[in-house]
C-alpha cells in the first residue's frame, strides 16, 4: 500500500510543471527563412527561457494556420493568442495601419525610424480598442520593381499587371497606369507563371522568399517605403498571465523589436546580394524615374491625410518634427 501511495505522490510531483505550463498558439504569414520569422522564433524562445518553460508558444508560419487577412481577427476572437501581420494590409480598418506604406513618405532609414516613433502611440491605442496589445513592430526592407526586362521609366509600367498587397499599393499601381492585382506572398510564383501578374513591387526579402529569379531578371530598387509587421497579443490572454510571465513577454518583445531592426537593416543588403547571386540584375532607378515616383508619393500622402483626418495631421506634424535636421 505504501508503495502505491508513494508512486501516486511521485507522479503528482512530476505532473505539476506540466499542469502549471501555459500553452499559446501563434499565427504568422511568412516563410521559415524570412528574417521576420527568424526574429519571431527568437522572441518565442526568449519567452520560454525567461519563464522557465511556464509559457510555451507553438508558432505556425507561412500562413499554414491562418492566412494573412484572417490573423488579426483570429487573435481578437481568441482563436490564437499571438499573431503577426503586415500592418498595412488592414488599412481598410484604419488609415493609421497603412501610413508606413504611403509611397515615399518615409523612404530612408532615418525617416522610417521617425515615422515609427510618431505613429506607434496612435497604433497602440487603436489596437487596445480592439482587444489587442501591440508587442512590437519591425520594418521590411526598401521596395523595388521586379520585371522581366530592364525598367528605366514609369511609362514602361503602363498597362502591366502589377501585384498589389494593400490598398496603397493598389492605388499606387493605378496612378502608374498599371492594373493592380492582389496576390499573397505564397501565391506569387504561380501568379507569374500564369501571367496573372507580370510586375512585382516588393522588397528584396520577399523576392528571395518567392524565388523571383525564376520569373524575373531585373530588380530596380527605388526605396519607396519600409512597411512594418506588427506582432500582438490577445489582451485578455495576456492579462490572464501571472504578472511575472506577462512582464517576461513584454521584455522579450522589447528585445525582439531592437533585434528585428538590426535584422531588417542587415537583410536589406544580404537579400540584394542573394538576388545577384541567382543571376538577377540589380539597379537603382534613374533620377527622372525616381522624381516621378516621388510625385506619385506626394499625391498619395495628401490622399492619406484626407482619410486620416485631424489625427493624421497631428501625426504628420510629430513625424516632421522628429526628422533628422
Amino acid at each position: 500500500m505504501f508503495r502505491l501511495v508513494a508512486a501516486a505522490v511521485l507522479a503528482a510531483c512530476f505532473a505539476l510543471p506540466a499542469a502549471a505550463q501555459t500553452r499559446w498558439v501563434m499565427a504568422t504569414p511568412y516563410a521559415e527563412t524570412n528574417f521576420h520569422t527568424r526574429n519571431v522564433r527568437a522572441f518565442l524562445q526568449d519567452i520560454e527561457q525567461a519563464t522557465g518553460g511556464k509559457l510555451a508558444v507553438q508558432a505556425h508560419h507561412n500562413g499554414t494556420l491562418l492566412p494573412m487577412p484572417q490573423i488579426k481577427r483570429g487573435v481578437q476572437t481568441g482563436q490564437v493568442q499571438l499573431g503577426e501581420i503586415l500592418l498595412s494590409v488592414y488599412g481598410n480598418e484604419d488609415p493609421f495601419f497603412e501610413v508606413d506604406s504611403v509611397p515615399f513618405l518615409a523612404d530612408t532609414w532615418p525617416a522610417s525610424d521617425a515615422l515609427h516613433r510618431a505613429t506607434e502611440p496612435f497604433i497602440r491605442a487603436r489596437f487596445e480598442r480592439q482587444g489587442l496589445t501591440l508587442l512590437y513592430m519591425v520594418h521590411w526592407n526598401s521596395q523595388g520593381f521586379y520585371t522581366r526586362a530592364p525598367l528605366t521609366s514609369l511609362e514602361e509600367l503602363r498597362g502591366t499587371r502589377l501585384r498589389a498587397f494593400n490598398n496603397l499599393t493598389f492605388r499606387f499601381a493605378e496612378l502608374l497606369g498599371a492594373q493592380p492585382v492582389t496576390v499573397q506572398v505564397p501565391e506569387i510564383p504561380q501568379a507569374f507563371a500564369t501571367n496573372l501578374v507580370n510586375v512585382l513591387f516588393t522588397s528584396a526579402q520577399t523576392g528571395v522568399d518567392a524565388s523571383a529569379w525564376d520569373f524575373a531578371r531585373h530588380f530596380t530598387d527605388v526605396g519607396g517605403m519600409r512597411p512594418r509587421n506588427a506582432i500582438f497579443a490577445n489582451t485578455r490572454a495576456l492579462a490572464a498571465l501571472d504578472p511575472a510571465l506577462r512582464q517576461a513577454v513584454l521584455d522579450a518583445a522589447a528585445r525582439a523589436e531592437a533585434r528585428g531592426r538590426e535584422m531588417s537593416r542587415a537583410a536589406e543588403n544580404e537579400m540584394l546580394e542573394k538576388l545577384r547571386s541567382q543571376g538577377m540584375q540589380v539597379a537603382e532607378a534613374p533620377p527622372a524615374m525616381q522624381a516621378a515616383l516621388r510625385e506619385v508619393g506626394a499625391k498619395q500622402t495628401q490622399e492619406w491625410l484626407q482619410r486620416a483626418g485631424p489625427d493624421g495631421g497631428q501625426m504628420l506634424e510629430r513625424y516632421r518634427a522628429l526628422l533628422p535636421r
